[in-house]
C-alpha cells in the first residue's frame, strides 16, 4: 500500500518546526472528522521546496505557483491558497525583495549590473522569475549579472548575501518576514532594494492521484481550520490570515510574467 507523505516545505525554518506540526495536528483532526481513508501521522520536513515531482503518494504539500505551472504541470490539484500578514502580501498574493548587504553601494535595480546574484531555484517563482519580470520591466536586457550562482534555497540565499559571498537575491517576503521574526540575526547585515510585483500565493496541494471525494474531503478539511477560531492561534503562528478557494486561472499569471519578460528582451536570468 502507498504511504502516503504530507510536508510544509516552503516556509520550513527550523525555528518554525513547532508551528508547522500544530498546523498538520490541527488539519489532521479534521480531516479524521471527515474520515479520510488514511493521514500521514506526522510532517515530513525533510521535503525540498522544488522536488523532482508531485508524485503519488503526496497527499498534502505546498509548492511555488511558478513550477506548477511549468515542471509539475498535470500531476496537481489546488486545495486552497492562504493570505499572509507579512509587508508585502495581500489577498492571496505575495512578492519578492530583492535583497542586497546593507553596506553595499547598490541603491536601483540598474547598479546591479555585473553583480553577483543568488538564485534559489531555476524554477522559483519569487527567486526567479519575478526578478526576472522587474528588471524587464525596467528596461534591462539580459545578460545582466556578472554571475548568477544556484544557491538552492532561499536560506542560503540569504546567508551568502549576509556574509558577502554575493551581492543580490530574490526572496520571497514571506519567508523573508520568518527569518525577520524568528531569526532576526541572519538579516541584520541585509537591507531591501526594491519589490518585484505582486505574484499569487504559494498554495496548498495534492497529488492528481488523490481520489475525488479524498480530495473534497481534505479541501474542506482545510477550510475548516481556516474558519473555526479554535485553531485561530495556530493559523497566527504561521501569520495566516485566512485560506481561501484557488481560482486556477490566476496561476497563469506566473506563466505571463514569463512571456513578458521575453518579449521585453529578459528571457533567462543571467
Amino acid at each position: 500500500m502507498l504511504e502516503l507523505t504530507a510536508s510544509l516545505p516552503m516556509y520550513n525554518l527550523p525555528e518554525m518546526a513547532g508551528r508547522n506540526a500544530a498546523f498538520w495536528e490541527a488539519l489532521s483532526k479534521e480531516m479524521r472528522a471527515q474520515k479520510l481513508a488514511s493521514i500521514p501521522p506526522d510532517l515530513v520536513f525533510s521535503r525540498p521546496a522544488v522536488p523532482d515531482a508531485i508524485g503519488s503518494e503526496v497527499l498534502f504539500s505546498q509548492t511555488c505557483g511558478y513550477p506548477l505551472q511549468t515542471i509539475y504541470s498535470g500531476q496537481f490539484a489546488f486545495l486552497g491558497v492562504p493570505t499572509y500578514d507579512f509587508p508585502g502580501c495581500g489577498p492571496s498574493t505575495h512578492r519578492a525583495y530583492v535583497i542586497v548587504g546593507k553596506e553595499s553601494p547598490y541603491r536601483t535595480i540598474e547598479d546591479l549590473r555585473g553583480a553577483r546574484f543568488a538564485l534559489n531555484s531555476i524554477h522559483s517563482n519569487s527567486g526567479m522569475n519575478l526578478p526576472r519580470l522587474l528588471l524587464a520591466r525596467h528596461g534591462i536586457k539580459a545578460p545582466f549579472f556578472g554571475t548568477v550562482a544556484v544557491t538552492r534555497s532561499h536560506t542560503e540565499s540569504i546567508r551568502q548575501v549576509q556574509v558577502g559571498d554575493l551581492d543580490a537575491a530574490s526572496i520571497d517576503c514571506v519567508t523573508f518576514g520568518f527569518f525577520k521574526e524568528l531569526s532576526p540575526e541572519k538579516v541584520s547585515a541585509i537591507r531591501v532594494l526594491a519589490e518585484t510585483p505582486e505574484s499569487p500565493a504559494i498554495p496548498f496541494v495534492t497529488s492528481i492521484a488523490t481520489p475525488s471525494d479524498q480530495l473534497e474531503k481534505l479541501r474542506d478539511a482545510l477550510f475548516r481550520v481556516a474558519n473555526d477560531p479554535v485553531y485561530r492561534p495556530v493559523l497566527d503562528g504561521l501569520h495566516i490570515k485566512t485560506i481561501t478557494a484557488v481560482d486556477p486561472a490566476e496561476y497563469g499569471r506566473v506563466v505571463a510574467y514569463e512571456r513578458e519578460a521575453a518579449e521585453r528582451g529578459y528571457a533567462e536570468l543571467k
